[in-house]
């Protein structure tokens, strides 16, 4: 019996003396991971390694988080952009609610503006939720209870009232709204 990981997929580029990898993988437990390398050559000729692993459960959290990061640099339309100048524009537009935010950045417009697959799931259940509370827009207070699920729809869809409205911000008009989209979904499917 092989006990090796399997390669599913792999990808690379290179820019300069610095190499990328992007493999796809299958570990013996047959969950699967992304392992990403990238590879420096050193004056002497030798390489000096480096590498991240994220896991299956994992990847929805990697995928919204680079989609969200480079959608909102791009409609920021400033150069030298840094991640914490996103952090910073985040907290304090979240502090003044979500009119205050760059239209570009607004669930609202965002999904007009570019569908909703350019979404994030926190985004789009922003748009059902409506509104936040004091200091937590909806797209934070979305974001929290997706958390609370580990950022799986199957398990929210599971979740009742009662289980929504522990949430600071959400009662029964809100989680009805949630629990009324994830029915239509559901519906969707069986046809």
């Amino acid at each position: 019996m092989d006990m090796k990981n399997s390669n599913l997929a792999t990808e690379n580029f290179s820019s300069g003396k610095r190499n990328y990898f992007l493999d796809f993988k299958r570990a013996v437990n047959d969950n699967h991971y992304l392992c990403i390398t990238r590879s420096d050559e050193q004056l002497d000729g030798s390489y000096k390694r480096s590498t991240i692993v994220v896991f299956e459960q994992d990847f929805h959290f990697l995928i919204s988080a680079m989609s969200s990061l480079f959608h909102s640099a791009i409609y920021l339309n400033q150069d030298n952009f840094r991640v914490a100048d996103l952090v910073h524009l985040k907290s304090s537009c979240a502090n003044k609610g979500i009119k205050s935010w760059d239209v570009h950045l607004r669930p609202r417009e965002k999904f007009i503006a570019l569908g909703s697959s350019q979404m994030s799931d926190a985004e789009l259940m922003a748009l059902l939720i409506g509104s936040g509370r004091s200091g937590v827009s909806a797209v934070d207070l979305a974001e929290n209870v997706l958390k609370a699920v580990g950022g799986r729809l199957d398990l929210l869809a599971a979740q009742d009232h009662k289980a929504l409205s522990r949430f600071k911000g959400i009662g029964m008009a809100k989680s009805s709204a949630i629990l009324a989209a994830l029915e239509l979904g559901r519906r969707m499917c069986a046809v």
